[in-house]
């Protein structure tokens, strides 16, 4: 038996590998968690409505580093869809303020529902040891968010 430790592995194949790794899994979920069509702005928009119900395009637009004039678009379509609702801020009639509809709600949580059927679907055919290395990668990556 070889007792000599083995290599470290260097931390630029480390990032790399958890890069592709993450990217593969977020591109899936937007695939397999989108039963109603939106891209990913607009579902990034309904996201952030869901939190903070009554934004103005403005607030929208800086919280995904975008134009007002694209977020407005964006909203636009949404309205169009019946997912969101325009109203006028009770503080500050001049600004509108943007929430969800009934139907956005709706819209959010069959996504969400979509999401995590699949992912559970495909975590529960891995193996318990796989489930376990899982476990911990997910609190490693965690730790990392938060670092």
């Amino acid at each position: 038996m070889n007792n000599i430790p083995d290599e470290p592995i260097p931390p630029e194949i480390i990032v790399s590998a958890l890069t592709q790794a993450i990217g593969q899994i977020l591109r899936r979920l937007r695939v397999e968690a989108n039963p109603d069509g939106l891209n990913f702005s607009q579902t990034a928009a309904l996201a952030l409505l869901a939190d903070n119900d009554g934004m103005t395009t403005a607030d929208l637009a800086r919280a995904h580093a975008m134009k007002p004039q694209s977020m407005s678009t964006i909203l636009a379509n949404l309205e169009q869809e019946g997912l969101v609702v325009r109203s006028p801020d009770p503080t500050d009639r001049r600004q509108i303020l943007f929430s969800l509809t009934d139907q956005g709600v709706e819209a959010r949580q069959k996504r969400s529902t979509a999401k995590h059927g699949w992912l559970l679907t495909a975590v529960a055919k891995l193996c318990p040891s796989e489930r376990q290395t899982l476990l911990s990668a997910a609190d490693i990556i965690r730790g990392l968010s938060s670092s």
